[in-house]
């Protein structure tokens, strides 16, 4: 299909051959194909892409002594973030959340005490949510196939499920009864956190506590316009068969199967839920294939199902996001943590507008003294020409031409001048 696609693009109908286009032209447009955009979803990815940029420069600023940072190291640092153009101008642009300041010639720059503030909140909400990360974490580890998960690959993705960056140290050993590390091979890349113990009440996915909350079989619920015929079509299909717990694991069950794709799709929608924004990036998430036991081509299986996940590839990045968790851009349930960290956003947003106003209205006086200096310069230029006329007038007639005098002396006395 993807082949006759791309022949179709170079137009190779006909056996006519055109310049073939480039390779990047092809894989920038297939990611157009794999769903239609969502103005609503797009937009929520595009607030969420900002504020984690700033908290990560955040993170970065307390990890530096005395929790200041130059500029120059942070601009090292523009990179990994997958950010362009100079550091100093983006600290600008947010005033209420970076203060940045001059030691002798270089340029430092700190949290403002607003910015503070709110990591202390963060912090307080981190510590009353601690039973929510445990049950949390144990959800995660009851997915897994052997009850296991790497701490790297797990490391990944802590900030989505909101474990704070010391988990391991705050969490894994103040609960000996639920998790342990282990390490067979002594290496670094191969410490993992295990299951200890089996808790029958945690493993209830969302979808199946809705179904008992509303005295309802467990199904899936489909976030589509009505006039998305044929995908409602293909969704009451899917729906019609019996919903199959991530918690059961994939035993039993042949690969490629309906069966098998729909234990998937209740594996990824219950992963998402347990995410703070109910995102997360397909790559990201194709890395515990194996753990939790999904298929290679993962993406292909999201697409085919569009009424329960949204597949974007904005900032070239795939990210699937749980329809049914947003109404419009907005998320529907806010944990703790995100009401807080929107807090950021808001801080963050204040100063955006606060540097765009600025700008606006340096510009808007740059603009007034153009147009001033504007005018100044046409009455100059219209004074020179009026001089150079008279001066014209002076050398072609005037007093001294011998006619325009006898006409002067004639209307002063009335009498010709011999």
């Amino acid at each position: 299909m993807v082949i006759k696609m791309l022949l179709q693009n170079l137009n190779y109908s006909n056996h006519r051959v055109h310049a073939p286009l480039p390779l990047q032209y092809f894989i920038r447009n297939f990611s157009l194909w794999s769903m239609k955009k969502d103005p609503d979803l797009e937009s929520a990815l595009s607030r969420n892409r900002r504020w984690i940029v700033n908290n990560q420069i955040k993170n970065i600023i307390l990890r530096c002594p005395n929790q200041a940072a130059s500029v120059k190291f942070l601009q090292k640092k523009f990179k990994t973030l997958d950010l362009q153009g100079k550091a100093l101008n983006w600290l600008k642009k947010y005033p209420c959340c970076f203060e940045v300041y001059l030691v002798g010639d270089e340029y430092y720059c700190r949290l403002t005490k607003r910015m503070m503030f709110l990591i202390e909140e963060e912090e307080s909400v981190k510590d009353n949510q601690e039973p929510i990360f445990v049950d949390r974490l144990a959800k995660l580890l009851m997915m897994s196939l052997n009850h296991r998960l790497n701490v790297m690959k797990l490391n990944e993705l802590k900030r989505n499920f909101g474990f704070p960056d010391d988990y391991l140290i705050r969490i894994v050993p103040k609960y000996s009864d639920m998790f342990r590390i282990v390490n067979h091979s002594s290496r670094r890349s191969s410490m993992e956190i295990e299951l200890v113990s089996w808790n029958p009440d945690l493993a209830v996915s969302t979808i199946e506590a809705s179904a008992r909350k509303h005295g309802s079989q467990p199904c899936f619920s489909c976030s589509l316009p009505s006039t998305w015929v044929k995908s409602w079509e293909r969704f009451h299909e899917f729906n019609a068969s019996p919903y199959i717990s991530p918690y059961l694991g994939p035993r039993g069950l042949l690969e490629g199967s309906k069966e098998s794709e729909k234990r998937t799709v209740g594996l990824v929608h219950e992963l998402l839920s347990l995410t703070l924004w109910k995102k997360v990036s397909i790559v990201k998430l194709g890395h515990f294939r194996r753990e939790f036991g999904m298929p290679e081509k993962l993406n292909v299986l999201l697409l085919k199902h569009p009424g329960i996940f949204y597949v974007s590839n904005k900032y070239q990045i795939y990210t699937v996001l749980l329809r049914e968790g947003y109404n419009g851009s907005e998320l529907i349930d806010k944990d703790p943590l995100v009401v807080v960290k929107e807090k950021f956003g808001e801080l963050m947003q204040e100063g955006l507008h606060e540097y765009n106003k600025r700008h606006y209205l340096v510009n808007l006086e740059k603009r007034k003294k153009d147009m001033v200096l504007g005018r100044l310069n046409k009455s100059k230029d219209r004074n020179s020409e009026i001089s150079e006329n008279d001066d014209q007038g002076d050398k072609l007639g005037g007093l001294f031409d011998p006619e325009e005098r006898k006409r002067f002396y004639k209307i002063l006395f009335d009498d010709v001048v011999p």
